[in-house]
């Protein structure tokens, strides 16, 4: 473990997809709040990089928290950062929004801009920042496959989103993690519904492949 990592809370802020909570939030049990459990941490990628962290690593007393909720865009957020983030005062913070800032455009007549979602994101983690100087702040690029409920209607103001997840990174001093690209590079080996059925949330092996990109970006 790099030593950037040898510290002891990661606490996973995704907010993910719309959709059921089996896939967004990656079926957590919001009603466990403790750390390292499985059925609060889900069965995806938080579990995954939870995981292979606890097991390499038993003697650092690391806690891994998931705090991601079904459906939210930047504005849920916002609502809950103090409970959900900043109460918890993280030494890793990984966030994962963006994608229902778009496709609730498409589906819940939201009306949220790009530069919207740009500026109260840059503020998310600014807010963050002052509260918690010292945070490592990893952001995961929003991402998407071509197929399911991913159509034409999505470009390219969803790649315009996902410039701004990256800009946003950079303005916050964070992590950028390049979910597209792993995705992309990935296309010759199966068809997009094999990593993310409907294109937007991840099956067993879209979350591998996440939890795979983060520890890389992070060295872990």
């Amino acid at each position: 473990m790099s030593h950037e990592l040898s510290r002891r809370d990661f606490v996973a802020a995704a907010a993910a997809t719309v959709g059921a909570a089996l896939w967004t939030d990656c079926g957590r049990d919001r009603r466990v709040s403790e750390p390292n459990v499985a059925s609060a941490l889900g069965t995806g990628y938080p579990l995954l990089i939870a995981a292979a962290a606890l097991a390499r690593s038993p003697d650092r007393g690391l806690r891994f928290y998931n705090r991601g909720v079904s459906g939210n865009k930047v504005p849920d957020l916002e609502q809950r950062w103090a409970v959900d983030v900043l109460d918890l005062k993280p030494d890793v913070l990984s966030v994962l929004v963006g994608v229902n800032d778009f496709w609730h455009k498409l589906t819940h007549g939201y009306t949220g801009t790009v530069e919207e979602y740009e500026d109260r994101y840059t503020a998310l983690l600014a807010e963050t920042r002052r509260a918690l100087p010292q945070v490592r702040l990893v952001v995961l690029e929003p991402f998407v496959l071509r197929c399911g409920a991913v159509d034409e209607r999505w470009f390219p103001e969803f790649d315009a989103r996902r410039a701004a997840a990256a800009r946003v990174a950079r303005q916050a001093g964070a992590t950028f993690v390049p979910l597209q690209a792993g995705f992309d590079d990935r296309s010759g080996s199966a068809a997009p519904q094999y990593w993310a059925t409907d294109g937007v949330h991840p099956t067993p092996a879209g979350h591998a492949v996440i939890a795979e990109l983060w520890r890389r970006a992070i060295d872990l």
